[in-house]
């Protein structure tokens, strides 16, 4: 690793393709200085980034590359979206997206040693392609990474340049949580016993559901995305003392950030693991939370697109949702406000893809829709009776028989 000036930068721009793809982590690990200083030197690029935050470049020479949008990549002017689950994508660098130049947003180096911090998820792989391949790898260095553990521990001389900028991480804003989500919380907190390995993520709903589990004992964090929800869980004593969560990044608060420094009970994994539904099977009373936009009256869930825009991704829904309904006792749970901005979420058919279908139940503020098992008329009825909100149940039903399911 050699240590150099943001403005020595420009011999090594100089020996790239006319378009570059460069690979860099998003979220709270985005390197927003070292993508700033590439943006002033290049004039077309690709910018492949899971999760970009907004303050990543989005201009119009910009082309954005993502198997899951954040909002850095919802503002931009062009997306490619790859319809890929994050236990594979790390396939895309050797196939349809090979990097140009991986950039990475590291801890400064300890013992000839650096951590990823925040984020590993497809970086690891992103170094090894880059390695393979001979393309560059520069680190932004930041005394203010918090040093993680597991396969963010990189070696020093992977990294061919280094520059060093000391620049706050990127925290996600505390949600406000109303009744509405925090009674849709605890009905899903309801269904996971002591002793559950869950995986949850980010948002109203996660953080209204983990909050109903401060009361539980011995549960187990394995999850793609480790935030708030799961510090307050540890700091509630509800999970397993001194066993480690796994993830594959870390996103939240600031305090969040602090809590991860050097913390022994975080180990990050790339996605290849922490994602393969075959891992997730293993795991005994497994509970998948996710969010979704919409239900439709056949246990279709999108929670990708609004009409014909994508808004985040498959990402690692279909893998959690896969593993989870493998394991001994697992669980895969869909919550979701019933109506939104008026409109209702349970719907007769999705006009669009589906993300995956047949969670075991979905959860609204309004009751519990059990799916798994039944046949498709109960599917229905359930998900009218118990999800729908009053004031849609007539249109549904009258939908349903449409569409044959009563």
């Amino acid at each position: 690793m050699r240590l150099i000036s943001i403005d020595e930068l420009d011999r090594t721009l100089s020996a790239l393709p006319e378009v570059p793809r460069v690979v860099s982590p998003g979220g709270g690990a985005s390197p927003l200085a070292l993508l700033d200083a590439l943006d002033s030197r290049l004039d077309r690029w690709n910018l492949f980034c899971v999760n970009a935050p907004e303050g990543v470049p989005a201009r119009e020479g910009v082309t954005h590359e993502t198997v899951f949008l954040g909002p850095g990549s919802r503002a931009a002017g062009r997306v490619r979206y790859f319809p890929v689950p994050l236990s594979t994508a790390s396939l895309l660098f050797a196939t349809s997206c090979p990097p140009d130049v991986v950039v990475l947003h590291t801890t400064t180096p300890r013992n000839h040693v650096v951590s990823m911090g925040l984020e590993v998820q497809l970086m690891a792989s992103a170094v090894e392609n880059a390695r393979r391949r001979g393309v560059p790898v520069i680190a932004q260095i930041n005394p203010r990474m918090p040093f993680t553990r597991g396969d963010a521990v990189l070696a020093d001389d992977v990294i061919d340049l280094a520059v060093e900028v000391d620049e706050p991480l990127i925290p996600v804003p505390p949600v406000q949580l109303d009744d509405e989500v925090m009674s849709i919380g605890e009905l899903v907190a309801s269904r996971v016993a002591d002793g559950a390995t869950i995986q949850i993520g980010i948002g109203k709903i996660p953080d209204a559901a983990a909050h109903g589990l401060r009361a539980r004992h011995n549960l187990r964090v394995w999850t793609g995305m480790i935030t708030d929800a799961a510090m307050d869980l540890d700091r509630a004593g509800a999970l397993v003392p001194r066993r480690q969560m796994t993830g594959s990044s870390v996103l939240g608060s600031q305090e969040l950030y602090e809590w991860a420094d050097d913390n022994p009970r975080i180990r990050l994994l790339r996605c290849e693991k922490t994602n393969n539904p075959a891992s997730i099977a293993a795991l005994p009373s497994f509970v998948s939370i996710h969010s979704a936009l919409q239900v439709d009256l056949f246990g279709q869930v999108n929670a990708s697109r609004f009409g014909d825009r994508i808004y985040s991704g498959t990402a690692g829904s279909t893998d959690f949702q896969a593993g989870a309904m493998h394991s001994a006792g697992g669980q895969s749970l869909v919550a979701l406000r019933s109506r939104h901005r008026d409109a209702s979420t349970i719907i007769g058919q999705l006009s669009g893809p589906a993300t995956y279908s047949q969670p075991t139940a979905v959860i609204t503020e309004n009751g519990v829709a059990e799916l798994l098992y039944h046949h498709e008329a109960e599917q229905a009825e359930r998900l009218i009776e118990r999800a729908a909100h009053p004031d849609v149940r007539e249109e549904l039903r009258a939908q349903a028989r449409r569409h044959g399911l009563l």
